[in-house]
């Protein structure tokens, strides 16, 4: 949602609505094909890789866990194990009339929308469209982990986009220490005890490094 983002590009009403999907499934699916062809170039960044390694150093002794609304499995290639994805994954998919999960569907899909080899019907990618609600599993494991953290970092969010933007204040609420990272303020800048406006990748691993040696003087 920054300067460059995806959303200043499409309006998500145009392309990435259920609406959209069930009416007009080629017009979606030639987007989200665009979308698929940018995960594919796409690599972690060193705020991922710091994830990753905070989970394997600290999750010997504590709960870690990553919540995301990303959907480009970024934080899975990076090493982190427990990621809880609120808005689904960008490369699963199913039937909308059967079910039925293919593995995998080229980029580019040979056409479009692509068609289930079971039933015919039109695939679908397995997340959560804009007006869709947010999966119950997920976000009550969410919102349990916020009401009993010790420690939050909120990394490169624009806390707008409900109800994932309720989580941080969750965990304030519960005593936490919450930790924000962003290049600008939002909603959450004010309450947080800390803010950094900076982008994650530079911030993150600097912040670790300083961890990590409290750690071993500790």
């Amino acid at each position: 949602r920054g300067p460059e983002g995806l959303w200043n590009t499409y309006r998500s009403e145009d392309v990435c609505t259920h609406d959209v999907l069930t009416r007009a499934p080629a017009t979606f699916w030639r987007f989200h094909d665009h979308l698929r062809a940018m995960i594919a170039n796409a690599v972690p960044n060193p705020a991922h890789m710091v994830l990753a390694e905070m989970e394997e150093i600290l999750g010997e002794s504590t709960e870690f866990a990553v919540i995301t609304q990303n959907i480009d499995r970024l934080h899975q290639r990076a090493g982190s194990q427990h990621v809880i994805e609120l808005h689904g994954d960008a490369l699963e998919y199913e039937c909308m009339r059967c079910g039925y999960a293919p593995e995998d569907i080229p980029v580019p899909t040979p056409e479009y929308p692509p068609r289930c080899e079971k039933c015919g019907a039109v695939v679908r990618p397995k997340v959560v469209l804009f007006g869709e609600s947010l999966p119950s599993e997920a976000l009550d494991e969410a919102r349990d982990l916020c009401s009993e953290a010790d420690v939050m970092f909120v990394i490169g969010t624009s806390v707008v986009v409900e109800p994932a933007a309720s989580l941080p204040f969750l965990a304030l609420a519960a005593g936490a220490l919450v930790v924000e990272i962003n290049t600008a303020s939002t909603p959450l800048t004010g309450a947080a005890q800390y803010s950094v406006q900076s982008s994650s990748s530079s911030a993150l691993p600097a912040l670790w490094e300083q961890m990590q040696e409290a750690l071993r003087q500790s």
